[in-house]
């Protein structure tokens, strides 16, 4: 696969269970062996699909197949549970076996098996900020029309309002356990959360997490597969993606201004004296921005947002680093990861640092981490007239 390197426990401590469904019998499938357990490569559709979870979940993955496969040795699966007669009854069976200390859990259909991992990361970027389910979902591509039982148009409706959705889906655990236990039935899980009350956030999914339906489906697969294999096996150096590094650094010092919020990675923190700046002067967004723009060779954040400029007073400054990410994307880069140190000997960000991260991460697609350390005492920082934060950002792009 092209992208196998997750890094979703990134963005915190939560433990992460992963739930496979496997028990279906393919019915529409239709050549004798369960779509499941065809061979994609040299392995099969299932052992791609328990490899994706498996990275981010090590052995906390639930595998759920027939009954009678229940003693056919899977070493990719932590646990092999029976499962039920209808996909719902099939993860509520998995669900049972998922452990107490479960925080987040991911349900994926065995047949979805060469989804990225990137799309596990915005999964749960989106779990972090908040929502109760998150589910990837991409652009439908033909018109849509809601027929009733003979065949008549009921209803066309606006397509760009809709999304095909995929798996995996992200759920808090505590909120999958109650709409289980609440019984009911529905195609996917989200649905479950979605008639509970609980918010439900789409993220982008990926061409790759085509579900194998027919045998075109799983056709068109092997394409794909054999495709990623061969890009992979060339050794030729001058094939390998292009990586660049770049470093950020802002400092911003307090204001008098009571008035004055303190934003940081965006986040108000509360209670806390605001900097001073043309914008909303935070000092994490501006050095993740400057070290994405730096790693692209894009100039820097004075270049592109001066505070000459009028339009960016008061300005928002996650909105600053979306535009960079649009820039850096429009370039044909694609952030791996950034790191983040905020030096400041007040306020404590212990209560805020993981919502500062899942709010980066968000915005940039990628894991981002934060970290806060003490100047000690040492100049300016260290006697507490203000806040400064360094970052370094890793990019990447196919090489033309």
């Amino acid at each position: 696969m092209t992208d196998r390197r997750s890094t979703g426990l990134a963005f915190g401590n939560d433990s992460v269970w992963g739930i496979v469904v496997a028990a279906g019998a393919s019915t529409r499938f239709g050549n004798g062996v369960a779509k499941q357990y065809q061979p994609l490569g040299d392995r099969r559709v299932l052992d791609h699909s328990l490899t994706l979870l498996r990275e981010v979940c090590g052995d906390r993955v639930v595998l759920v197949v027939a009954p009678e496969l229940v003693g056919v040795r899977e070493p990719l699966a932590g646990t092999v549970v029976a499962g039920g007669a209808t996909r719902t009854a099939s993860v509520r069976a998995g669900l049972e076996a998922i452990g107490a200390d479960a925080s987040i859990v991911l349900v994926h259909d065995a047949a979805r098996p060469l989804v990225p991992s990137a799309v596990i990361d915005r999964l749960l970027a989106a779990i972090a900020h908040g929502a109760d389910a998150a589910v990837p979902g991409v652009a439908l591509a033909d018109t849509v029309k809601r027929v009733d039982e003979n065949g008549v148009v009921v209803e066309t409706p606006v397509r760009s309002s809709m999304v095909a959705v995929q798996t995996p889906q992200a759920f808090r655990s505590d909120v999958l356990r109650r709409v289980h236990a609440a019984g009911g039935e529905a195609t996917d899980d989200a649905a479950l959360v979605e008639a509970a009350g609980g918010r439900v956030v789409v993220v982008a999914g990926d061409v790759l997490g085509r579900k194998i339906t027919t045998t075109d489906d799983l056709a068109w697969l092997r394409s794909q597969h054999n495709a990623i294999v061969k890009d992979e096996a060339v050794s030729d150096a001058s094939t390998f993606p292009e990586l660049r590094v770049g470093q950020g650094f802002d400092i911003h010092p307090f204001s008098d201004d009571p008035s004055r919020p303190l934003i940081l990675g965006g986040v108000l923190v509360e209670g806390a004296k605001g900097l001073v700046g043309h914008s909303d002067a935070d000092a994490v967004a501006h050095a993740v921005t400057d070290s994405l723009l730096g790693a692209a060779g894009l100039g820097d954040i004075g270049q592109h947002f001066p505070d000459t400029d009028p339009a960016w007073k008061g300005a928002d400054s996650m909105r600053l680093l979306a535009a960079t990410v649009d820039l850096l994307r429009a370039d044909g880069w694609t952030i791996v990861n950034v790191d983040t140190t905020v030096v400041l000997e007040a306020p404590k960000l212990a209560s805020v640092r993981a919502h500062m991260a899942a709010s980066l991460s968000e915005v940039c697609g990628a894991p981002v981490s934060v970290k806060a350390k003490r100047a000690e005492g040492l100049g300016s920082l260290g006697r507490r007239e203000g806040i400064a934060c360094l970052a370094s950002a890793l990019i990447t792009r196919p090489r033309l």
